[in-house]
């Protein structure tokens, strides 16, 4: 087994459209990148490469027709060691999402869950394109509930010697407990454009193999539409700032990047054009998290996910990244 085949059959080239989503949820709180954001990032790269292995795995017969030269069909990986490298990086992503609390272990956990479901059992089902949206918008709120802050839990002291009631116990004895649920809500809105995305790049991915169809595609650019100009605007009642001026940036250069493909495909659904359609709704997934963080104020962590861009188009020359 080369490092070739591995690097196929894990999207590598993809991987640089997720640590933004953990970035874009600390945005969205308004706090810097810290510690637990770093846990976020590494849960979330090991869970994504987990689905893809999963994916090859549980599509290894319908990849023997339609794309024998996938890892698993041509004998490079085989189907045994796929399964454990997604059961290992499944472990390992809940892990470091434990490490940064029970909250974000929480979140960890769904979404391993939705992504088994879906390579095991939804993909081929209406409920599909759903369970990945939903996989994408809890990444993004695996970063929020790491990165929020911690509050210190008081410790019960007595003011006299005489018989009290026992104190109640507290989480962690005083250690502090993550704001999981405040951070969820807070960052609930940028999750839901996120999947919302997401949802519309899955629609299209099912025709990538046959093409055909035109409806997807254009279904799928109307909402890339919709999203660059919900994410674009500022918002009613603040001042323009660094922040809501690269937010419409950036939301247009997402536009940009998803929907000229998509345009192609919508007039041309052949399986080519379907396929780029579809890497070009991956690779923009890296200018709309820099959206969504610029939109929460933190223009710098926007910057450094499209610093993230070069590096994406430099392996997507490699490897595929569907």
């Amino acid at each position: 087994m080369s490092l070739r085949a591995w690097a196929e059959l894990l999207r590598v080239s993809a991987l640089f459209t997720v640590p933004g989503d953990a970035l874009a949820g600390a945005a969205a709180l308004g706090v810097r990148p810290n510690r637990g954001t770093a846990l976020a990032v590494g849960a979330s790269l090991c869970l994504y490469e987990a689905g893809m292995a999963l994916n090859d795995w549980a599509d290894r017969d319908e990849d023997a027709v339609d794309r024998p030269h996938r890892p698993i069909p041509s004998g490079r990986i085989t189907p045994g060691a796929a399964l454990t490298a997604a059961a290992a990086l499944t472990a390992t992503g809940l892990t470091l999402a434990a490490r940064a609390g029970r909250p974000s272990l929480a979140i960890g956990t769904a979404l391993a869950a939705a992504v088994w479901s879906y390579d095991l059992h939804l993909k081929h089902t209406p409920a599909g394109p759903l369970a990945m949206g939903a996989a994408r918008s809890l990444d993004l709120l695996l970063g929020a509930t790491a990165t929020a802050p911690r509050t210190r839990a008081p410790r019960a002291t007595p003011a006299r010697p005489t018989p009290t009631p026992p104190p109640t116990p507290t989480p962690a004895h005083g250690r502090g407990r993550p704001g999981g649920a405040g951070a969820v809500r807070k960052a609930l809105p940028a999750a839901a454009v996120l999947g919302a995305h997401t949802v519309g790049v899955t629609v299209v991915s099912r025709q990538e193999a046959q093409g055909g169809s035109t409806l997807a595609p254009l279904a799928a650019l109307v909402g890339t539409a919709g999203l660059g100009v919900l994410t674009g605007r500022w918002r009613r009642g603040t001042p323009a700032s660094a922040g809501s001026l690269a937010a419409g940036g950036l939301a247009a250069v997402y536009v940009g990047t998803a929907g000229r493909p998509l345009a192609h495909a919508a007039l041309n659904p052949s399986p080519p054009l379907t396929q780029r359609a579809v890497g070009g709704g991956i690779r923009a997934m890296i200018p709309l998290q820099a959206a969504l963080a610029a939109r929460g104020g933190a223009a710098g962590t926007a910057l450094g996910i499209m610093g993230l861009v070069p590096l994406a188009r430099t392996f997507a020359r490699k490897v595929s990244l569907t």
